[in-house]
């Protein structure tokens, strides 16, 4: 066994607390001073602690009935009534696992194990809890949904594992986080007020049998339980529309997920609707293929592309010829006849020009 869980069935510390008392040079074994955290405890091996001898405590596994009105406390400020209250002198020094509010009762578990809460609260761990609701309207599927969904709370994101309608008022939550109040603030959002609120099972455990401020002790069998792991729950798969016709004709399933060799192998189909897409491999085309294909502008068609500059310099392109070319089709110049879409009067005729002279003589 490592040391620091050695030192924490000892009751000293916790695991990371019983490290940090290590890596400080205050544990010695045989009386040698250890620092180092993978340290092995062997049996008949005597550790000290800050010079007193420290031995594990005989692990032990209560299972309490909380009531209402009972707080998850060793001490109140305000004198109320604790869960200790309701256990003997021998089992005061036990840890309660996970904590229920004051006016929430049912099962709730007591030991000095810590890696028996480790496995109980850390929500990787996989323990469930179950509790039984009852709130002050009418339930239905669609809020049920919304707890399995989850939502933003004070604490954070909430969700429940499952959750089902037992009666119109009466519900069944189960979770594995432990948010503080997370059933009853989950609720409040969805419009609610829990009325009661009741931990029907941890694990495997269930409260069946217990009354009301009542504990056991666990056996060790029944503790061990908790450690195992948890049967996981069937997912229902549909099966492929041509894995189904082959069952049914007598014919082998498509190899795909369930086959032996455990990869799926797609032929491509052509001309096939609904088959994989081809996918197509580039380096099987010719190099002239590979190539940017060059962009040639049409001249003169209607509803072309716009013919884009090179990168050689502006592109040649000449505009269409119009009413404003320099020769109108009455045969006269563009300044004879108005130009259409322009309003004002006509443009001025430039002033004539006197004979033409030829070259001066010298």
């Amino acid at each position: 066994m490592r040391l620091n869980r050695y030192l924490s069935q000892c009751g000293v510390a916790s695991r990371r607390g019983a490290e940090e008392i290590i890596l400080g040079g205050r544990v010695s074994i045989n009386g040698h001073i250890i620092k180092e955290l993978a340290t092995q405890v062997e049996e008949g091996d005597k550790v000290v602690v800050d010079g007193s001898p420290v031995r594990t405590e005989t692990p032990v596994v209560l299972a309490l009935n909380k009531p209402k009105g009972y707080l998850c406390s060793r001490g109140d400020t305000h004198e109320r009534m604790t869960i200790y209250d309701l256990l003997p002198l021998k089992y005061q020094n036990l840890h309660h696992v996970g904590r229920l509010d004051k006016e929430s009762e049912g099962l709730i578990l007591l030991t000095n194990r810590g890696d028996l809460s480790h496995r109980i609260i850390h929500p990787s761990q996989g323990a469930e809890k179950e509790y039984e609701v009852v709130v002050d309207q009418p339930l239905n599927a669609e809020v049920m949904a919304k707890l399995v969904k989850g939502m933003m709370t004070e604490e954070g994101f909430a969700r429940a594992e499952r959750a089902w309608v037992d009666t119109g008022y009466r519900a069944h939550i189960v979770l594995k986080m432990g948010l503080k109040r997370q059933i009853r603030m989950m609720l409040y959002y969805l419009g609610y007020e829990v009325t009661r609120l009741t931990r029907i099972r941890i694990g495997w455990l269930k409260l069946h049998g217990l009354a009301k401020g009542a504990y056991k002790e666990l056996t060790p069998t029944e503790v061990e339980r908790f450690f195992k792991e948890e049967p996981a729950k069937p997912r229902l798969e549909r099966k492929p529309a041509a894995e189904a016709e082959g069952e049914s004709e007598g014919r082998p399933p498509a190899r795909g997920k369930g086959s032996k060799d455990g990869e799926r192998r797609f032929k491509p189909t052509r001309g096939r609707a609904g088959g994989p897409p081809r996918e197509r491999d580039l380096s099987e085309r010719e190099p002239e293929a590979r190539e940017p294909r060059s962009f040639k502008p049409t001249r003169g068609k209607k509803g072309g592309p716009p013919r884009r500059d090179s990168a050689e310099g502006p592109s040649r392109f000449k505009p269409k010829r119009d009413s404003f070319s320099p020769r109108s089709r009455s045969g006269g110049t563009a300044r004879d006849e108005k130009p259409r879409g322009r309003s004002g009067p006509p443009a001025r005729r430039p002033a004539p020009r006197g004979p033409r002279r030829g070259p001066k003589s010298r």
